[in-house]
């Protein structure tokens, strides 16, 4: 009786603690975070955006319905997300997943489309294997945040080039920067304003097809444009955040310059990426040889005053990137084949920085190397570099086509890695200081002698912010991605995170270099490999349950034999 009685009571209290905690749910939220890395686990920047919101918020996600494999990770990945985002946000969150094309007569999709498209929500073409054979269908991986009355889209989906059936490959990419788009995304409506960022023009810089990847990627956080810096007054120049310099080939004016360095002293954020030394693949390819010359851009004292130098040199790399090169006997069909080119080598991140870290490796053309100099109340930071098999050419120096058939001595390309990208940070001394105000100026820009803090990079090559075109159709390729190989490097992330890490000032940065590792099946091992599997999961669970009766009959006969 007495044993009875312990066991009706310890059912009791375990009925009474079950419903206290049930109750406590209610009012307390928590999650227990087991993945190693913490992949559930909301960063604290994240949460102190989310406690700052006053507002009801409204994230329609447009990613439902009848849809791949992995855009269900995806999907189920950010229902994760916004749950969390729930929880800790001061405001109402409403979140509603929906099919967009979803019983919508097929006459009346294109115009829905239409609408979608208009406020920012872009379809993908995806190819669906199925008994049929391949079925292309539209999805939309695509967000939409409501909030104080302002709506602001959000693509889920990192973009990649290649095929419509490579999606597969960018879906881990895309569940990594899923709490860095939200958060960026909603601290954006926060703040009410985007960031301005503008590409220079009027010195040969790369024209607007060659800049389309890279101008549209950053147009979907901040406001993009291009900017003459001598049609630019004072007024222009206090309302940009950040300004781009990519790929000039004329000389700077020292008007020009004047307003750089008054753009820098009042704390603007700078971005150089320059060409040093004149060499074009193209050139190349038609003349079957070229020379190389320096170009004479009339920025190397300023560069010098803020803290580096760019190099009238050439980096040759073991690790490069490759080219179509036209092989095949004289009289004989012509024949493309790919060959390395020592002179696109493939830049390294340096993971100690924030600003590169996790980045593929960076794809360049006739990179030169970058020095420190050594001013006072300015850090330096290498973001890129070569890898230690290098060999550094002076300039000017003769090109031909012919180098990429030849193979290079191991030995010669032994080197230690080649600097190509730094980061400057701290007050920068004045170009100006004790120089006459250029011809031309004609406001009071008042320039200190010492910049308020404020940050630059400095790249020794103009074409890592440069997309591919085709020549055929005149369209451009994504920013990054090699149309002769289908391989994508790191160039459209390098450009967003330091467009991230100039503009915020909170450094929602480390949201975007989380890392999420999917452990997915080895799909070579699935298909040789899948009879035995088959065999293991059907028989193995029944063998175990047969020990088990089998085990169980012996013990009982055993305790009650006695």
């Amino acid at each position: 009786m007495v044993k009875n009685q312990a066991k009706y009571l310890k059912a009791l209290i375990f009925v009474f603690v079950l419903v206290l905690f049930n109750i406590a749910g209610q009012y307390f939220y928590t999650r227990f975070d087991f993945t190693k890395e913490k992949r559930y686990t909301l960063n604290q920047k994240t949460k102190e955006t989310l406690q700052k919101t006053t507002k009801d918020i409204t994230i329609t996600v447009f990613l439902d319905g009848e849809i791949p494999a992995a855009f269900k990770r995806l999907r189920n990945a950010t229902k994760d997300l916004l749950n969390d985002y729930k929880a800790y946000s001061n405001a109402n969150v409403k979140i509603v997943f929906e099919d967009p094309l979803k019983d919508v007569p097929a006459n009346e999709q294109d115009g829905l489309i239409n609408e979608l498209v208009q406020k920012g929500i872009k379809p993908v073409a995806v190819n669906i294997k199925n008994d049929a054979g391949l079925t292309q269908k539209l999805i939309f991986p695509m967000a939409l945040i409501t909030y104080d009355n302002k709506d602001i889209p959000i693509n889920l989906l990192q973009k990649t080039g290649g095929a419509a059936t490579d999606y597969e490959e960018n879906i881990n990419s895309s569940i990594q920067n899923l709490e860095y788009t939200f958060t960026t995304a909603l601290k954006r409506l926060l703040k009410g304003r985007s960031p301005i960022i503008g590409f220079t023009e009027g010195h040969g810089e790369a024209s607007d097809l060659y800049l389309y990847d890279a101008i549209n990627s950053l147009s979907q956080q901040y406001f993009v444009g291009r900017v003459n810096l001598s049609a630019m007054n004072k007024q222009a120049l206090d309302s940009l955040n950040v300004l781009v310099i990519v790929k000039p080939k004329m000389p700077f004016t020292e008007l020009e310059k004047y307003k750089i360095n008054y753009f820098v002293m009042k704390g603007g954020r700078l971005v150089w990426s320059i060409d040093q030394v004149n060499a074009e693949l193209d050139s190349l390819q038609n003349k079957g040889q070229i020379m190389a010359f320096n170009n004479k851009l009339n920025i190397d004292d300023m560069l010098f005053e803020y803290g580096a130098r760019i190099n009238y040199n050439l980096i040759t790399d073991l690790n490069c990137a490759m080219i179509p090169l036209a092989t095949g006997a004289p009289g004989q069909q012509t024949q493309i084949d790919m060959a390395p080119w020592l002179y696109y080598p493939i830049l390294i991140p340096d993971t100690n920085s924030n600003i590169v870290k996790n980045l593929d490796g960076i794809r360049s053309q006739f990179a030169s190397t970058v020095d420190t100099i050594g001013v006072a109340n300015v850090s330096k930071k290498i973001i890129l570099q070569s890898s230690p098999y290098n060999k550094i050419f002076e300039t000017p120096k003769m090109l031909s086509i012919q180098m990429a058939a030849q193979q290079p001595e191991q030995k010669e390309y032994t080197s230690r890695p080649q600097t190509a990208g730094v980061l400057l940070e701290g007050s920068f001394r004045s170009v100006f200081l004790d120089r006459p105000i250029p011809e031309g100026i004609t406001e009071n820009y008042n320039v200190p002698t010492n910049s308020k803090p404020t940050k630059m990079v400095v790249i020794g090559d103009g074409d890592i912010f440069t997309n591919q075109v085709s020549k055929t159709e005149n369209s451009p390729f994504p920013l990054g991605f090699d149309r002769y190989t289908q391989q994508n490097f790191g160039n459209k992330a390098l450009l967003l995170n330091i467009a991230d890490y100039f503009t915020d000032d909170d450094n929602l940065i480390a949201l975007r270099n989380k890392e999420i590792k999917v452990r997915l099946l080895d799909k070579v091992r699935l298909r040789t490999e899948k009879v035995k599997w088959q065999l293991i999961n059907s028989i193995g669970p029944l063998l175990l349950l047969i020990c088990f009766a089998i085990f169980q009959h012996y013990y009982r006969k055993h305790k009650y034999a006695k």
